[in-house]
């Protein structure tokens, strides 16, 4: 009997252990303090492209539709419940309105943070500061990863037959208010030295662009069009976060088809590859 008792409880030992093993493979944690552009890149298909993958994201969204960094920072220094703090986990959203900046920061031991400013003033360097290195260094007091690592999100250029007002910072156009973006964010990635990653979520829309689908990436102007668009940003941060290619993940929304997913999935690949550049995919054998 007492043979059988020490069996058992070696049995149950190790199968505790292959328990273990399997809840606690390694969980990427990532939170963004953004706007409706961060909603477009990770709360829509980012969590599904892991899952295909191996991975298992924890994504959090602090949302303020076109909130800038200069309000983000008055936010924090005023503690203000301004935000609707969408949460994701095994694949289920949960939203909590009213919520302040530090309770989602410490809401989680983020590995990732992510920055970014609104639409139209992120191809213009000098409306970055001093907002955000004083929002880093807010964040940094708040966090409860001490090896957290801060990501600066590269955003998207409007499309060519936008309204949006903040268009006519570019003069109307469409080149230069990627080439803008482009040479802002990649000053500010080199300025700032607290930022690991840079997302190049705009150059994957512009690549994409060079495609059989064209110019119609954005669903209003300016905003990511629900499927193929927002597919395409998730590509970019899945390679960004995961460290893996996206070309082939055996995941994309039901509602494209194969065509329109592999362009999402060069036009990421090539962003992150050639962050700086637009790499055109209209030659790509589908």
């Amino acid at each position: 009997m007492k043979k059988n008792t020490g069996k058992y409880f070696i049995f149950l030992f190790i199968f505790c252990l292959c328990s273990l093993g399997t809840d606690a493979k390694n969980v990427i944690k990532v939170l963004a303090i953004g706007n409706s552009f961060s909603e477009d890149a990770i709360e829509n298909y980012l969590y599904e492209l892991a899952e295909a993958s191996g991975d298992s994201l924890v994504i959090g969204n602090l949302y303020i539709g076109g909130c800038s960094l200069e309000t983000h920072w008055k936010n924090a220094t005023n503690d203000a419940p301004a935000y609707s703090y969408r949460k994701i986990v095994g694949g289920r959203k949960v939203v909590t309105e009213k919520q302040t900046l530090a309770s989602a920061i410490q809401d989680e031991p983020w590995d990732y943070i992510s920055f970014q400013q609104v639409s139209q003033n992120s191809g213009i360097y000098n409306t970055y500061f001093p907002y955000l290195t004083d929002l880093l260094g807010y964040v940094k007091g708040k966090v409860t990863n001490p090896k957290v690592k801060f990501i600066l999100h590269r955003t998207w250029a409007y499309a060519k037959t936008s309204a949006h007002g903040g268009f006519a910072n570019y003069h109307k156009n469409q080149d230069e208010m990627y080439k803008a973006i482009v040479d802002a964010t990649r000053r500010v990635f080199k300025d700032v030295k607290q930022f690991k990653y840079l997302v190049p979520a705009g150059t994957a829309i512009q690549n994409a662009r060079t495609s059989v689908i064209g110019d119609y990436f954005n669903r209003d102007g300016y905003h990511l069009e629900l499927t193929y668009g927002r597919y395409t940003a998730a590509c970019t941060w899945f390679e960004i976060l995961t460290g893996k290619s996206v070309l082939g993940n055996s995941y994309y929304p039901q509602t494209i088809d194969k065509e329109k997913a592999t362009i999402a999935q060069y036009a990421a690949h090539y962003a992150v590859r050639k962050p700086d550049q637009v790499t055109s995919v209209t030659r790509l054998k589908l």
